[in-house]
């Protein structure tokens, strides 16, 4: 009896210490395909839950509720045999402490995606070998999503997982898809990872951490220093922005705070918001509308 009641705990103990990194939803779009009712979509949409919520991807140990919240919205545009095009789009959030609220973090769309896939195909990632696109890109995505969560919890606290985005980059070059190389554009992952990685967009990651934890977790307790520090943050981006201007990085973060930005400064205690709002006009004009209703 005391053994079987051992092997329990250890069980329990081992469920505790391996429990998954991420809590995300996989949605496969096929609509434009005509041909929405192939049961390789379906099993495709099955067996890419398994592979990024089932898998172990850190060393960490993660409680259930700290498993991070995120999606990845798959379009296939078109598809011949077992090769596949669309996009993808990837977002992540995490909590605010002390309240109900959640915060986006992560909004990026992916239009250079494209794999092959046979039904069925297991899926699993190598650390040091290119495996398929489908894999890396994947893989990618769950690495930098588990980076900026970490970034916003603790200053440059993502910086291991951004590295493995980079080996990802590195390995997966060989496979010749597109959005692995500088030369893929402007909106590439090479691109995401790189700046997120590059000291000339330093601002951005502690940005993300003032915002995050100085800001948005303290104003269950002080709403007008959380606001504040808000401001701050957004005044780092500024800086960023006039050493880079309309960065990737500062586009992504708007994608994602755009409303939340307004919310949080639409009401409460009341901040210099002229400033404010010529700082947000200045850093990010396509969201003027959001920033007009400030004032």
């Amino acid at each position: 009896m005391l053994r079987i009641l051992t092997f329990c705990l250890c069980l329990i103990s081992f469920s505790t210490i391996t429990a998954q990194e991420l809590n995300c939803e996989i949605i496969i779009n096929t609509e434009q395909t005509g041909q929405s009712n192939l049961s390789v979509f379906r099993t495709l949409q099955r067996s890419l839950s398994d592979f990024v919520n089932q898998n172990i991807w850190t060393n960490r140990e993660y409680e259930d509720h700290e498993r991070v919240n995120c999606s990845m919205f798959i379009t296939i545009n078109s598809f011949e045999g077992e090769s596949f095009t669309g996009t993808i789009q990837v977002q992540s959030s995490r909590p605010v402490y002390g309240t109900t609220m959640i915060s986006p973090v992560f909004n990026f769309n992916d239009e250079q995606f494209n794999f092959n896939y046979r039904e069925y195909q297991p899926l699993n990632y190598s650390e040091n070998s290119y495996v398929s696109n489908l894999v890396s890109v994947i893989s990618f995505y769950v690495y930098t999503i588990l980076g900026l969560d970490a970034d916003t919890f603790q200053l440059n606290g993502g910086t291991e997982y951004f590295e493995e985005a980079n080996r990802i980059v590195t390995t997966a070059q060989q496979g010749n898809s597109r959005g692995w190389r500088g030369t893929d554009g402007s909106r590439s992952r090479y691109r995401l990872n790189t700046d997120l990685l590059s000291n000339t967009y330093a601002e951005y990651r502690v940005a993300l951490y003032e915002y995050h934890r100085l800001g948005l977790d303290v104003m269950h307790q002080d709403l007008q220093a959380g606001k504040m520090a808000i401001v701050g943050s957004l005044e780092k981006l500024e800086i960023m922005n006039s050493r880079r201007s309309n960065s990737l990085l500062l586009r992504t973060f708007f994608d994602s705070k755009a409303d939340e930005i307004e919310r949080v400064f639409g009401g409460g205690p009341e901040i210099p918001l002229p400033p404010l709002v010529q700082t947000l006009n200045n850093i990010a004009p396509r969201y003027s509308r959001n920033w007009n209703s400030l004032q």
